[in-house]
């Protein structure tokens, strides 16, 4: 069953909460952190390079100790200070007006090893190295992984109960998204959470957040070695995470631009992709409503694509996904894109960003074409994570993102 644990984290003041928090560090490149950067935003410690020259590579061993300084220093200065008791934190969040609301906690580095801790995605060396190096000269979880957890009415009832109190934190980010967050500092509120995720949740899924989770646990079996009388309880066998209930998160489309049709012209192309779908012209932009339905943008006009039945008649878990559907009968075999990891003719665009974005690449003449593909279930997440199995690359997008600085696990 599934380990959650309390800790004592570090947090801003209420006064300062807003100034702090922060969008994670992995959906700004240098540039953007910069420009959004203030004397508080906790970009100072997951994204330090911007207090460092920019012919500092982002790599540097300078940028993981620059990290390790601002955090000292925002702690010197009191924009974070550690919570003196052992707590949980429940965090909303809101956006177009739905709320979803998960538990933050720390979760075992044993369950991640011993697979109660599912994944659906491979990582990747280099963005791994990256990490392990910043967790482990800060001694600091920053950016909690994503997870979700099958619903459960009786952590339902204890969560409903916190968020009916008065909030910690209450305050809506310039994108609009509102973060609210309360403290859970009551011994026995803590412990009845932590006995319902040992007894009642078997499995917890990483939505988002492979990266942190993966090397977060491989600081932590490194520590292990470094402390060989540990005693399980330390800090570095656990990671920061939020957890939420598998009926509240919502996964949006992530969609493809391709740069050419692969040596076709459009009207080859067009009768090609009749074999395996039904094309039809839309007047306007078009965006997929079910599963099995994909839009397509070429030469300035919309197409509606139907899957033919033949093309939807695996079971397997991965195979039955839509973007196994277009990369089975299009992109491999029509566009010539074999590995979407490494083919540099496509590229990716998070559906949060519009089919206004795939108009604005295909217009400007940096790609050629787009796909708008129906999002994946969290359903269909789960039964790829079951089966050991992984996505295609770039299959989910989750929105809202969680806050960086809001609390920061420290071991």
């Amino acid at each position: 069953m599934s380990t959650i644990k309390s800790f004592k984290g570090f947090r801003p003041p209420v006064d300062k909460i807003a100034e702090v928090a922060s969008r994670p560090y992995d959906v700004l490149n240098r540039a953007e952190a910069k420009a959004e950067s203030n004397p508080h935003s906790f970009l100072r410690v997951i994204r330090s390079e911007i207090d460092l020259p920019d012919a500092i590579n982002a790599y540097d061993s300078q940028v993981y100790k620059q990290a390790k300084t601002n955090f000292e220093q925002f702690v010197a200065n009191g924009v974070l200070v550690q919570d003196q008791a052992e707590s949980l934190y429940v965090y909303a969040q809101t956006m177009n007006g739905k709320q979803q609301i998960g538990l933050v906690a720390c979760t075992s580095i044993d369950d991640y090893i011993n697979d109660r801790i599912k994944k659906h995605e491979y990582t990747r060396p280099k963005k791994e190295k990256d990490r392990i190096t910043h967790i482990s000269t800060t001694h600091l979880h920053t950016g909690p992984v994503l997870m979700a957890y099958p619903q459960v009415e009786a952590i339902d009832l204890l969560i409903d109960a916190i968020v009916r109190r008065k909030a910690t934190y209450d305050f809506t980010a310039a994108d609009g998204i509102q973060h609210t967050l309360w403290v859970v500092e009551n011994p026995k509120t803590i412990e009845a959470l932590v006995l319902l995720f040992d007894k009642a949740v078997p499995n917890i899924y990483i939505a988002d957040g492979h990266h942190r989770a993966a090397s977060s646990t491989k600081v932590g079996l490194r520590m292990r070695e470094e402390n060989p009388n540990y005693n399980g309880k330390e800090g570095f066998n656990y990671f920061l995470s939020v957890l939420f209930p598998d009926n509240q998160l919502q996964i949006i489309d992530y969609n493809r631009v391709v740069k050419d049709l692969n040596g076709m012209n459009k009207g080859d192309f067009l009768l090609r992709l009749t074999e395996h779908f039904e094309v039809i012209a839309q007047t306007s932009a078009y965006k997929p409503k079910k599963v099995g339905e994909f839009s397509m943008y070429l030469n300035n006009k919309w197409y509606r694509l139907l899957a033919k039945s033949h093309t939807q008649t695996s079971t397997d878990p991965v195979e039955s996904l839509d973007i196994s559907i277009l990369s089975r009968y299009v992109l491999d075999p029509i566009l010539g894109i074999k590995d979407q990891r490494t083919d540099e003719r496509i590229d990716f665009v998070g559906g949060i960003r519009g089919l206004e974005e795939l108009e604005k690449r295909v217009d400007s003449g940096e790609m050629y074409l787009a796909f708008a593909i129906y999002p994946v279930a969290i359903s269909q997440l789960i039964d790829v994570a079951n089966s050991g199995r992984v996505m295609p690359p770039k299959s989910t997008w989750f929105e809202p993102k969680l806050r960086s600085g809001m609390v920061v696990h420290q071991f």
